[in-house]
């Protein structure tokens, strides 16, 4: 019998970065989602917190097969 597991989880990460002195808000705004955008902040990226969503179970009956 094969089943199929989905589980469906909300992943919460934190990143501590530092940023010019100085910087007026948009500005901070900009950096970090420049950071973000360019793959540079994944490597600082940790996991904060995990929620648990969901899960499902779907039966897959294969040929020959009786449930």
């Amino acid at each position: 019998m094969k089943v199929i597991v989905r589980v469906t989880e909300k992943i919460i990460s934190e990143a501590h970065i530092n940023i010019p002195d100085g910087l007026s808000e948009s500005c901070i705004r900009q950096h970090i989602v420049d950071r973000y955008n360019s793959g540079e902040m994944l490597t600082d990226m940790n996991i904060f917190q995990v929620d648990f969503e969901s899960i499902s179970a779907l039966v897959v009956k294969q040929a020959g097969e009786s449930l």
